[in-house]
């Protein structure tokens, strides 16, 4: 199989990686063959999966201009995938230029084309790091160089803690990343949620995830609100994606916000 020229060396191009899956449904370009034949499958049975997708991305948007509108200027962006147009640094440091973005991402392709996005941008950067070693993350050069962790930071977990299993501790990691943060910093959430009538759909997708060697655990709302613990909710509270602050009421037939929630939490406390 030919490389292209931007993928890194060393990518086994014959495994599906769940970061260019969810860059194939939003329509880039930083994919393989392997990546589009696995998405197509998940799309096929899960026909929505790319506008869900959109409707994350969206989320985020307007999650970030809520933090930034509450005086947060910091960003970290954990499971932030291959950049798109939209991306978080774009989306704040539109608002605010003096704002400051680290992404950590494990996807090889994730971690070199941000690289490359953000080469001529100070107030930005990408940790080559898993969420389940938060400390990778929290004790990096470039959080070092970038964040204060004196003040408010927005931690962004978007689409990503679903790629935890129980096995990994997500809970743990999450937080020891709450215990870095200084009171008033944000958390920005988006989890897959089982249920409904797409419940034979999410199972399908699952398997295809399964067998691309990244397990899906779909969360029940109070198993996805402990993730909060320590936060308070910033209204409306625990919400599928598109009901969360949409800036236009979602229109009849929107499948969006299909099989998920998303929050935002504010860490309360006056010490860290």
């Amino acid at each position: 199989m030919e490389r292209p020229a931007w993928a890194p060396q060393g990518i086994d191009l014959t495994v599906p990686s769940v970061s260019r899956m969810y860059d194939y449904y939003l329509g880039g370009s930083h994919n393989f063959e392997v990546d589009r034949e696995a998405g197509r499958k998940a799309v096929e049975v899960m026909p929505a999966l790319p506008k869900i997708a959109q409707g994350n991305r969206a989320f985020m948007r307007r999650a970030v201009t809520h933090a930034v509108r509450e005086g947060v200027t910091q960003f970290l962006d954990i499971g932030s995938g291959i950049p798109t147009f939209g991306s978080v640094h774009e989306t704040v440091q539109a608002l605010d230029p003096a704002a400051t973005v680290v992404y950590a991402d494990n996807d090889p392709v994730a971690v070199a084309h941000s690289r490359a996005v953000l080469a001529d941008n100070k107030g930005a950067d990408i940790v080559s790091a898993d969420l389940r070693t938060p400390q990778d993350i929290l004790f990096s050069s470039e959080a070092a160089q970038l964040l204060d962790f004196d003040r408010p930071v927005a931690l962004l977990l978007l689409a990503v803690l679903h790629f935890v299993e129980e096995k990994d501790a997500p809970a743990k990691a999450v937080a020891e990343l709450r215990d870095a943060l200084a009171p008033g910093s944000l958390l920005i959430l988006s989890h897959a949620a089982p249920g409904g009538p797409q419940s034979e759909a999410v199972t399908a997708v699952q398997e295809i995830y399964r067998t691309a060697n990244t397990p899906l655990t779909t969360r029940r709302s109070a198993e996805i609100a402990a993730f909060f613990d320590g936060f308070e909710p910033v209204e409306p509270g625990l919400v599928p994606l598109s009901e969360w602050r949409p800036d236009t009421p979602p229109a009849p037939g929107d499948v969006s916000g299909l099989n998920s929630c998303a929050g935002v939490g504010r860490k309360a406390g006056s010490t860290r």
